[in-house]
C-alpha cells in the first residue's frame, strides 16, 4: 500500500528517477495530469524501445483480458514498461477487476499509470493501492506561477508583466488549456518582447474595463455608473453569464460581510482575506485572488450590517429569478440588481 503526494514530491521523484509501481492521477484539472503523465514517460521510458515499452489505452475501451495481457509482459530490451490508462473510470468490469488484482501484487518492472477524468469522484480503492497525486484547478498565486513559468517554456528572453498576469486570469479564467493557447498567441504576437497588459487586450481583444473583476469592483466600490457601464461588454464574454456574474457578487458580499464583521486593521484583513480563499477553494470570486483581497479590503468601509444583508438577500431573489422561464432578459435584471446594489452610501450613511 502506498501513500497519497503531492506534484512537488511527485516531480521530485521523477528527476531522481524513482518509480513507484504504480500511480493514480486524479482532479479538475486534465492539462496538469497529462503534463504528469508526459514527464513521467519523459524519464521512465527509454527512447530507443518505447515502441515496445509503451502501452496507453482508454478505461472504455480495454477489456480485462487484454489488460491483463499487457499487465503480464515484461519489458523488452529495457529496465521497465510503463502502461497509461486514461479516463479509469470507465473501466469495464472485467477489466477493473483486473486493475484491482494487479494493485495488490504490482510487477517490479511494470509503472502503471491510471488517469481519472476531471468529472470522476476519487476513488477510494486506487487511491489506497496506488501513489495518488491530485490536480485540483490552480488558483490565486498557483494560477499565476502556472503563467510565468509556462511565458518562460518559450525561452529565457519572454516575461510576463504583472498586469498581463492579471488581466489574463480575468479574461480567460483558469482553464489551462485556454490559458495555454493565449499565451502562445502573445509570445507570437510580443515577439520576444515583454508581454504586457496592452499587449493582451490587443491579442484577446478585451480591456481591463470589459472584465468581471473591473464589473465586481466597480460594484464593491458601489459605483453604479461604472458597473452599468461595464455589463454589456461582460456579459458578451464567451464564458461568462449572468449565473456567472451572480455567484461571484454573492462571494464578493459574503466576503465582505465577513471583513466587515472582523473590525481589523486594512494590512491584517488582506492577510486574513487571502487565508480564508485559501481554505475555501471552492470559492469563485471573479478574479485573481490578489485582486479580490485588494477590492475587498479597499471596500469594506462602504458597506454596513444592513447594507449586506439587502444585498444578499437581493442576490438570492436574482438567482431564484434567473431560473424563472419567463424571465425577460439577464441583462435587465442584472441592471435592476446592479442598481439595487450600488443605492447611494451617502444617504445610507456608509463611510467612504
Amino acid at each position: 500500500m502506498t501513500k497519497a503526494t503531492d506534484d512537488r514530491a511527485f516531480k521530485a521523484a521523477l528527476k531522481n528517477r524513482r518509480f513507484d509501481p504504480s500511480y493514480y492521477l486524479y482532479g479538475e484539472d486534465d492539462v496538469l495530469k497529462e503534463t504528469a503523465v508526459r514527464e513521467l514517460l519523459a524519464v521512465a521510458v527509454e527512447p530507443a524501445t518505447r515502441a515496445f515499452n509503451l502501452d496507453q489505452r482508454k478505461g472504455g475501451e480495454i477489456h480485462g483480458e487484454e489488460l491483463g495481457v499487457l499487465l503480464g509482459t515484461p519489458p523488452m530490451m529495457a529496465s521497465r514498461r510503463v502502461i497509461v490508462i486514461r479516463d479509469v473510470g470507465a473501466l469495464r468490469k472485467d477489466a477493473r477487476m483486473t486493475v484491482d488484482g494487479y494493485l495488490k501484487a504490482p510487477s517490479p518492472d511494470t509503472v502503471l499509470v491510471l488517469v481519472a477524468a476531471s468529472g470522476d469522484k476519487p476513488d477510494k480503492t486506487l487511491a489506497e493501492h496506488a501513489t495518488a497525486v491530485e490536480y485540483p484547478r490552480l488558483v490565486g498565486g498557483a494560477l499565476q506561477d502556472w503563467i510565468v513559468q509556462r511565458v518562460k517554456q518559450a525561452g529565457a528572453e519572454a516575461t510576463i508583466t504583472a498586469g498581463a498576469i492579471s488581466l489574463l486570469q480575468d479574461v480567460v479564467g483558469p482553464d489551462l488549456s485556454l490559458l495555454g493557447l493565449e499565451i502562445e498567441n502573445l509570445l507570437s504576437y510580443c515577439n520576444s518582447q515583454p508581454i504586457t497588459e496592452e499587449a493582451v487586450a490587443i491579442v484577446v481583444g478585451v480591456r481591463r474595463e470589459e472584465t468581471l473583476g473591473h464589473l465586481l469592483d466597480s460594484i464593491a466600490q458601489r459605483d453604479a455608473v461604472t458597473a452599468l457601464a461595464a455589463l454589456t461588454p461582460v456579459l458578451q464574454q464567451p464564458k461568462t453569464s449572468a449565473v456567472v456574474i451572480v455567484m461571484a457578487l454573492t462571494v464578493q458580499m459574503l466576503a465582505l460581510a465577513w471583513g466587515q464583521s472582523r473590525g481589523l486593521h486594512p494590512a491584517r484583513l488582506s492577510k486574513e482575506y487571502f487565508d480564508l480563499l485559501k481554505e475555501t477553494r471552492g470559492a469563485f470570486p471573479g478574479r485573481a485572488w490578489g485582486e479580490a483581497v485588494s477590492a475587498w479590503t479597499k471596500s469594506v468601509g462602504w458597506w454596513n450590517e444592513r447594507d449586506l444583508d439587502d444585498a444578499l438577500s437581493a442576490l438570492t431573489r436574482a438567482d431564484a429569478a434567473l431560473k424563472e422561464s419567463r424571465l425577460s432578459t439577464e441583462e435587465q435584471l442584472l441592471t435592476s440588481l446592479v442598481l439595487t446594489l450600488c443605492r447611494s452610501a451617502a444617504r445610507k450613511g456608509v463611510a467612504r
